[in-house]
């Protein structure tokens, strides 16, 4: 495989949402359409301890991970990538990545994390207009999402809305972007199991992956 591929390690973990069967198929995406390298690291459980010392050697980290009870050397690994300011793509339960660091959220992807509407209407992802120039957005245009809406009332003041989320009555901050110790962060709420079948999101995630890893030439 070519060395100049980027290489993408994605953490699955999230249970409720079928990460594992939903990252496949991204990986399956993004390497079919893009220069990337992809390798998981899959969770089987949320005591599962798996070693994160593949993470020393990724140029973009993707989190999605639900509630784990990772603790002591392999959550300070994650910590570590983090403190480094490299870049990070969340999705959906990113936003409570891991039992014992909650501040994941806040600190790094710049959310606001409380909890989440009842399932119910389809969420109408709308883009921000302005944001419509952003290179995450090349190629992308409003689509239905099917999870419930996550609340974010107060997302960090840094950081760049790319998606809002409407359903009904309800209104939401759904995708944004920001810098972390000069990485670049992307997160996303949305990331229900028929969003993966969706190839306006699948784009999305990818065109993430690339912005976060510096290959704007290859969106």
């Amino acid at each position: 495989m070519p060395t100049n591929r980027l290489k993408l390690c994605m953490l699955s973990g999230s249970f409720e949402y079928d990460s594992e069967t939903s990252l496949a198929i991204f990986q399956d995406y993004i390497e079919k359409n893009h220069p990337v390298q992809s390798t998981q690291i899959i969770y089987q459980s949320e005591d599962d301890e798996k070693s994160l010392e593949p993470l020393q050697d990724t140029d973009v980290l993707l989190v999605f991970t639900r509630r784990l009870n990772t603790t002591g050397k392999e959550l300070n690994r994650f910590k570590a990538y983090c403190a480094e300011g490299r870049p990070i793509v969340g999705v959906r339960t990113a936003s409570h990545a891991y039992q014992d660091w909650f501040d994941f959220d806040k600190d790094v992807l710049g959310g606001d994390y409380q909890g989440h509407y009842g399932t119910g209407p389809i969420a109408h992802a709308e883009i921000n207009p302005d944001a419509k120039d952003h290179p995450i957005l090349h190629g992308i245009s409003n689509f239905d999402s099917y999870g419930s809406l996550y609340r974010n009332p107060s997302i960090a003041t840094d950081t760049t809305l790319l998606l809002t989320g409407k359903a009904e009555e309800q209104t939401e901050p759904v995708t944004w972007t920001r810098l972390h110790r000069g990485g670049r962060i992307f997160y996303t709420s949305l990331g229900h199991q028929q969003d993966f079948e969706i190839e306006m999101f699948l784009r999305l995630l990818a065109n993430a992956v690339l912005w976060t890893g510096g290959r704007l030439d290859a969106i």
